[in-house]
Parts: C-alpha cells; structure tokens; sequence
C-alpha cells in the first residue's frame, strides 16, 4: 500500500511541476500539494495522528 501511495505522489507532484510550466500557477500548487499529501513519508493524510510513522 505504502508504494501504490508513493507512485501517486510521484505522479500528483510531476503534474503540478508541468502545470506550473504550462503557466497555470494554483492548479499546479494544488496538484503539489495533493502529491505531498498523499504520499506516505512526513504528512500524510491517511495517517491518523497527521504525525510521521
């Protein structure tokens, strides 16, 4: 489970990076933040406490 999530960060954070080349600026922080969000290392939203595991 914990590499499915790093795989979708991975993505998430790749396409906020080209959204913001592309030029739009709050879809691509958005897309970051939901890659950082997800992914399982520091925060995390599937982690209970929000507290690094």
């Amino acid at each position: 489970m914990g590499f499915l999530l790093w795989i979708a960060a991975v993505i998430l954070v790749i396409a906020g990076i080209v959204t913001l080349i592309n030029g739009s600026l709050l879809l691509g922080i958005v897309l970051i933040v939901l890659g950082l969000a997800v992914g399982p290392g520091g925060w995390s939203i599937f982690n209970k406490r929000g507290a690094r595991a």
